[in-house]
């Protein structure tokens, strides 16, 4: 088998019949070609006059060892095969873990499959549960501080756009998205090069992966919140969750990036942990079908293009990064609070990505000398002191304000792009939300994105904020192993412990953090 990268393939190409293309591209007969599968797709907008896809494509042939010394673009291909775990020696004392998001879920089922029926608790509620919870906050009714956008079954990531391309090079990447297709993620992720499930098709996806979880003798426990580590020694013994004591030897804390009164309790049990850099700014909304013409320019409305999407990044002359996040093409911005009195957002798109706007975050970059303290919660606190400005000056609604009015100093009216969060939304000026350095980068920033997409300054692109919950403002240290240097048995991973960076990041340092909690248990009947 031999895989041909870079096969720049016409938007209407039929994939169910590449052998006489691949045959024309390998300058062989197509009786030579036994098969040929689409392996990898993306999309090559660079010239808007010939928008293609840029393919790698699988194939199998009669003469392989010839083609590969004639053709430059060709390579063996051998996929590595991800071999799940089984733990031959089972302890006295089943593995917890804590937080069901994507790093959670993935140990789960690592630890599921190897044999360990972990014991899995969450704060938040079932995927349906917190459904219901969250469709009855953006009508209006009181947040549930446990039941939300960031708390529940499948962690922020199920009401996100379910984007699952990452920056990280690991070969569980591909068993992540595999997996995602068993469980009930369309197969075309596997295969494009920026996948998205979708926030309606991950609920669903998450609550197979529970049974699966739960079929293999493991438990999930939701409404479960860890309150207190029990320790001895240095290293832990237990858990209270509920005002219950757990008793277990190993502990993944999996709690995501805004468990703060967790963060908490972990500071005062001496866990250590350190200050992280993270980004705050907005979200940013343009009608989808300007960025389609804008990146695709007379191909937008091609029936073989998905909505376009975007990535952009600068470094300004004030010595600060700002860069887009999480751009969610046909999706809507939603209101991502957790706590009662603040207010935070993100963005979210289905499947079909098919709404009228599109929305990215517009982030500055944010360092540890901005937090004012020397107090690893510092972040955390600025965090909040953001979100408490941004709740209090909209009366607990959702501040807006325009690119017109915040840039260039017109009028606050909205135009042709309308606001899409929920419940209801107020103008606001980001200067009394922010500090100085975020509202000026994010300004400046604007006005560079424009040159590279062109609209990205429209005057009616409407401006939403804060977004804060973008990463970790903390990190829980660990060694190499993966166990805290603080308490053996205690390992932390994902998002919340400031190793991962979205949905894909996040399962796969589960998933390593799993495997290394195996390697030590059988380790430990040696």
């Amino acid at each position: 088998m031999i895989i041909v990268n870079n096969v720049n393939l016409p938007l209407d190409t039929d994939f169910s019949t590449l052998k006489p293309i691949m045959a024309r591209e390998l300058k062989t007969d197509v009786s030579n070609i036994i098969s040929a599968k689409l392996y990898r797709k993306s999309v090559d907008a660079r010239h808007k006059n010939d928008v293609h896809f840029c393919c790698s494509v699988l194939v199998e042939a009669k003469n392989e060892k010839s083609i590969l010394k004639k053709i430059k673009n060709a390579n063996l291909f051998e996929e590595k095969v991800y071999n799940w775990k089984k733990c031959e020696k089972i302890p006295e004392n089943r593995p917890v873990i804590v937080g069901f998001g994507p790093a959670g879920m993935f140990a789960g089922l690592v630890l599921a499959r190897a044999g360990l029926k972990p014991l899995i608790f969450e704060r938040g509620f079932d995927v349906d549960t917190r459904t219901n919870d969250v469709k009855d906050f953006f009508c209006g009714k009181k947040i549930k501080e446990n039941s939300n956008i960031q708390f529940g079954e499948g962690g922020a990531g199920t009401f996100s756009d379910g984007k699952l391309n990452t920056g990280i090079k690991d070969p569980r990447i591909r068993e992540v998205l595999k997996t995602f297709v068993t469980f009930g993620a369309k197969e075309d992720i596997l295969v494009d090069a920026k996948p998205h499930i979708g926030t309606d098709i991950l609920k669903t996806v998450v609550k197979n992966i529970r049974n699966e979880i739960i079929s293999l003798g493991g438990e999930v426990n939701f409404g479960s919140k860890l309150e207190n580590l029990i320790t001895e020694d240095n290293r832990v013994v237990g858990v209270i969750v509920n005002g219950e004591k757990i008793i277990c030897d190993t502990i993944i804390l999996a709690i995501g990036h805004s468990a703060r009164d967790t963060f908490k309790m972990l500071k005062e049990s001496n866990v250590s942990m350190e200050q992280k850099p993270f980004s705050v700014g907005v979200r940013i909304e343009h009608l989808q079908k300007d960025i389609n013409k804008s990146m695709y320019g007379k191909f937008a409305e091609s029936k073989y293009l998905k909505p376009a999407d975007y990535k952009l990044a600068v470094h300004l002359k004030n010595g600060r990064g700002v860069y887009t996040f999480c751009m969610c093409p046909g999706g809507e911005v939603v209101n991502a609070s957790s706590e009662d009195g603040r207010l935070a957002v993100n963005g979210m798109s289905e499947n079909a990505r098919d709404k009228d706007n599109a929305n990215s975050a517009l982030l500055v970059g944010v360092e540890t000398k901005d937090f004012g303290s020397e107090d690893v919660l510092a972040g955390l606190e600025l965090q909040r002191d953001i979100e408490k400005k941004a709740y209090d000056i909209a009366g607990g609604a959702v501040p807006v304000t325009t690119v017109g009015h915040f840039v260039f100093g017109k009028s606050a009216k909205i135009g042709k792009v309308k606001p899409t969060v929920k419940p209801e939304t107020v103008f606001a000026e980001l200067e009394d939300i922010f500090p100085q350095f975020v509202t000026s980068s994010l300004k400046e920033a604007i006005k560079e994105f424009d040159k590279r997409i062109s609209g990205f300054a429209d005057q009616d692109a409407v401006i939403t904020a804060p977004e804060t919950r973008s990463s970790s403002p903390v990190r829980i240290l660990r060694d190499t192993d993966g166990e805290s240097l603080s308490f053996s048995g205690l390992y932390p991973c994902g998002e919340g412990a400031g190793y991962a960076g979205g949905i894909t990041s996040a399962a796969v340092d589960g998933m390593k953090i799993a495997e290394n909690l195996i390697m030590n248990i059988e380790n430990s009947f040696e």
